[in-house]
């Protein structure tokens, strides 16, 4: 019993760390911009199309075609902060909302009508075996690189928001955009530099979670979009380290669901959780109640 139960959790820890990963998009973005960007479940999508077809079709090897996606993401996010949210960052937020579910539709069905609605089988990478811990207990190789990706990811992010001059450029801009253009700072550089590290950081989420679940299709990231939203709102949207604390959290209540409950009930005690939060802690577990001037 036990040893299943290490099981499960392995298993809650290598989706939780994708969730993270995806997380930590929507919670910079939103830090910088209080946007809510519903297009960011599609990013992953785009950076696992070209991660496939760069493999199958070009012939590059997995690494180079990843970090080959890292930038096309990170242009594409660049791209949609541009041309359909720069122009209403002074509009309501509704309207930026509203857009970003728009921007969402438009790529879904974009590649719908150029790549059909079939799944497509996704290159795994060349890692295979596992490692035995005790017991009966193994993790796989592909769990633990997946687990060590996401970490290392996320502590690269750290440091580049704590210990660089754009870091502190982005914590700026968050706290007060109109005193950062002030001081010198160009906010509208700092928030596509957001954009594109979060939508990079969707391209490493995106072949890290195809490659445990070997198959793209155009819709692909809607479902991993919200549960990677509902982890940032779990650990407090806006804030990087609750992301990180929601995704591991999500993916463990996903993973113990499965194996305790039903797996046809997961996806509903997901979005339970974030009904729950939103009454209870709307900040988050990590997210402090704040008072709003009016």
């Amino acid at each position: 019993m036990f040893e299943m139960f290490v099981s499960h959790l392995i298993n809650g820890l290598q989706i939780g760390s994708i969730y993270a990963l995806i997380a930590l998009g929507y919670t910079m973005v939103y830090g910088i911009v209080k946007l809510i960007n519903f297009a960011h479940g599609d990013v992953i999508m785009v950076g696992a199309f070209i991660i496939l077809f760069l493999v199958t079709g070009a012939g590059i090897p997995f690494i180079p075609a990843v970090l080959t996606a890292m930038a096309g993401c990170a242009l594409l996010g660049v791209l949609m902060e541009k041309i359909a949210y720069k122009p209403l960052r002074n509009a309501t937020r509704l309207s930026a909302l509203i857009t970003a579910i728009g921007v969402s539709l438009f790529l879904q069905n974009a590649f719908l009508v150029r790549f059909s609605p079939n799944p497509r089988p996704f290159p795994r990478p060349a890692i295979s075996g596992s490692l035995n811990l005790f017991g009966d207990v193994s993790i796989s190789y592909l769990a633990l690189v997946t687990i060590v990706v996401s970490a290392v990811m996320m502590i690269l992010l750290h440091f580049f928001v704590k210990g660089t001059k754009m870091g502190k450029a982005m914590r700026a801009v968050s706290e007060d955009s109109g005193a950062a253009c002030l001081m010198g700072i160009n906010v509208n550089n700092t928030i596509a530099v957001t954009f594109a590290v979060g939508s990079a950081l969707a391209a490493v989420g995106s072949a890290l979670y195809a490659s445990t679940y070997p198959q793209v299709e155009p819709f692909m990231g809607l479902q991993m979009g919200l549960k990677a939203f509902v982890a940032a709102v779990l650990g407090g949207i806006g804030i990087i380290p609750g992301a990180m604390l929601g995704g591991i959290l999500l993916g463990i209540v996903e993973s113990m669901t499965k194996a305790y409950i039903s797996t046809q009930l997961s996806d509903a005690v997901v979005y339970g959780i974030l009904i729950i939060v939103l009454l209870l802690k709307p900040s988050g577990l990590m997210g402090k109640t704040t008072g709003e001037k009016v």
